[in-house]
């Protein structure tokens, strides 16, 4: 017993004699290595790995890391933030937010509806690209051999969602199944066998054949049949048990529960009735600047009728994915030209340019920019118009998403959780920036392009007014497809894509475009604040060397920065 009170003593002790820094990082850096153990992620330097296993998905597992995140709060709530230094400050207030958004998910049971029209378990499974060691290979092989107990947990909770309604609206998964089917192939021709078809020289002939074989193996054995379970549940259960009404507000508890997603996409305290108001504004006044660059165009007739010959005319529309592939390509290579004059750090970094695959393309929106590729959509060549290309690579590859990732990645002193944090605000926020940006910087070549940069403004700025009329304010699916046909020069092909991932992931879209006004309102503080000494690329360096932060975070640490610039200037006077 005096033993026991001894070391209890002698613990204390060295607790208290601990700084808040100290505490902090004891903290952070266990929850992270607990977190790796719960997804199977493996550390490689700076970034992180898939390992050998996928996440355990069962209520038991959800309710545990609930629980053991509400318990790392609490810690965190005990540590003064007057006691940190700037940059754990830093550190603690992201931490916070991001557990957060994950304790209420789970208490709201979120991952009983793991699908929607946009997001889905399976899609993610196949790897796109060759690994590097035989290693990554086995690992690869050891997830694939996962994925029967994947799909069965996965399986349970949606049957447990649908139990309490707790399903994505059956209008928005229409031909969703469609993706999952496009899978199921003998081992040579499937997706989960691309890795294999190209495989590093350092690894021996012969252990390349015995992979392979394995792999082959695997895929027609194991992962196809679970794959076709998890179609026939799918078929036979999920689409048609799921909910015949739309809005958020009509799942359980769903106006409180819509928002709480408000806050997680937004990372804001704005209420959803004052973000439609908003959105009202900005589609009136970005409505004028798409009608002035139709003035600019030359084109005479009514609005309406140009809206019909920009998505009739050819001259705007690709022959071959080839050929919309290489337009991307070229508007980021004339971006690479430009980032020395936005930018005075890059990052080592790089990533590609490739199709969406073909599986997904059809349900897909028209790209993504991730860490290592940016992604567009070749599918149904005539919704993509080539004047609106621009403004999409900007967005998703560089300065975009793929650049942004990049320079996460990078930044200096970050610990590793801050490297795999993302806030929707912050970071499409930033994707919507570039677009802007890319309007100072003349990549919008003619009035077409600069149309279709405005288009893509509004169409952010109606997701303001249809998300939250569709969720809250009783809008219809036609509705919202119209007013997007008004406001946005969208195809009718993008526009239901959109409408549907609007209605079966609530909140989401809500994002972009308050991100993106905060940060032009942060940049138009600093430039009247240090006139002639703004400089742009400081500017952004710091913005991103943030990484992912919520907005009430940007902003408090940009004006921060404003305040140093300001002293700075004075100084050098």
């Amino acid at each position: 017993m005096i033993r026991a009170i001894v070391a209890a003593l002698l613990l204390a002790g060295s607790a208290a004699a601990q700084t808040a820094d100290e505490r902090l990082k004891a903290i952070y850096d266990a929850e992270w290595q607990w977190r790796l153990a719960q997804t199977g992620q493996v550390q490689d330097g700076l970034d992180t790995r898939a390992g050998d296993r996928l996440p355990c998905v069962t209520p038991a597992c959800q309710e545990q890391r609930g629980r053991y995140w509400q318990d790392v709060l609490n810690k965190l709530a005990a540590i003064p933030d007057a006691e940190l230094s700037p940059g754990e400050r830093l550190n603690k207030a992201v931490l916070v937010e991001s557990l957060r958004a994950e304790v209420v998910g789970i208490r709201w049971r979120n991952y009983e509806m793991p699908i929607n029209s946009d997001v889905n378990v399976w899609n993610y499974l196949p790897a796109q690209a060759p690994f590097r060691t035989a290693q990554e290979y086995r690992n690869y092989i050891s997830r694939l051999r996962d994925i029967p107990r994947w799909f069965d947990e996965n399986i349970a909770n949606m049957r447990a969602g649908m139990k309490r309604g707790f399903t994505p609206p059956a209008v928005t998964m229409k031909g969703r199944d469609g993706t999952l089917a496009a899978q199921i192939k003998p081992a040579a021709q499937s997706p989960f066998y691309t890795a294999f078809r190209s495989m590093p020289a350092t690894i021996p002939a012969a252990e390349q054949e015995q992979l392979r074989a394995e792999a082959q193996q695997v895929i027609d054995t194991i992962v196809n049949p679970a794959q076709e379970r998890m179609l026939a549940f799918v078929r036979s259960e999920y689409l048609p048990g799921a909910r015949t009404t739309t809005a958020a507000r009509d799942l359980p508890g769903g106006v409180a529960w819509y928002g709480d997603q408000v806050k997680e996409f937004t990372t804001t305290d704005l209420t959803p009735e004052a973000i439609h108001q908003i959105g009202l504004k900005e589609v009136a006044r970005i409505d004028a600047d798409m009608r002035a660059a139709m003035a600019q165009s030359g084109f005479k007739g009514e609005y309406k009728d140009f809206l019909v010959f920009l998505r009739t005319d050819p001259q705007f529309y690709a022959r071959t994915p080839d050929e919309l592939l290489g337009f991307s390509a070229y508007v980021i290579k004339r971006m690479d030209g430009r980032l020395k004059d936005i930018f005075t750090t890059l990052p080592r970094h790089r990533f590609t340019l490739r199709p969406v695959a073909d599986a997904i393309a059809p349900t897909y929106t028209s790209g993504r920019g991730g860490l290592d590729a940016c992604y567009m959509n070749t599918y149904d060549l005539k919704s993509r118009p080539l004047f609106m290309l621009t403004a999409l690579t900007l967005h998703e590859c560089v300065p975009g998403h793929s650049h942004q990732g990049a320079m996460a990645l990078e930044a200096p002193a970050a610990p590793p959780f801050r490297r795999q944090t993302y806030f929707s605000g912050y970071g499409e926020g930033w994707g919507l920036y570039t677009e802007y940006l890319g309007r100072e910087l003349g990549m919008y070549r003619n009035a077409y392009e600069e149309f279709g940069r405005a288009s893509f403004e509004n169409w952010r700025a109606s997701r303001l007014v249809v998300d939250t009329g569709l969720h809250l304010m009783g809008w219809t699916r036609d509705q919202a497809i119209a007013y997007l046909e008004e406001h946005t020069a969208l195809a009718r092909h993008d526009i239901e894509i959109e409408v549907d991932r609007y209605i079966s992931w609530p909140g989401q879209a809500l994002a972009y475009k308050l991100g993106e006004m905060r940060i032009r309102a942060l940049r138009q503080e600093a430039e009247l604040a240090l006139g002639a000494g703004f400089d742009i690329r400081r500017f952004h360096d710091t913005l991103l060397g943030l990484g992912s932060v919520p907005l009430s975070v940007m902003e408090a640490e940009m004006r921060g920065w404003i305040a140093q610039e300001r002293a700075r200037l004075t100084a050098a006077k």
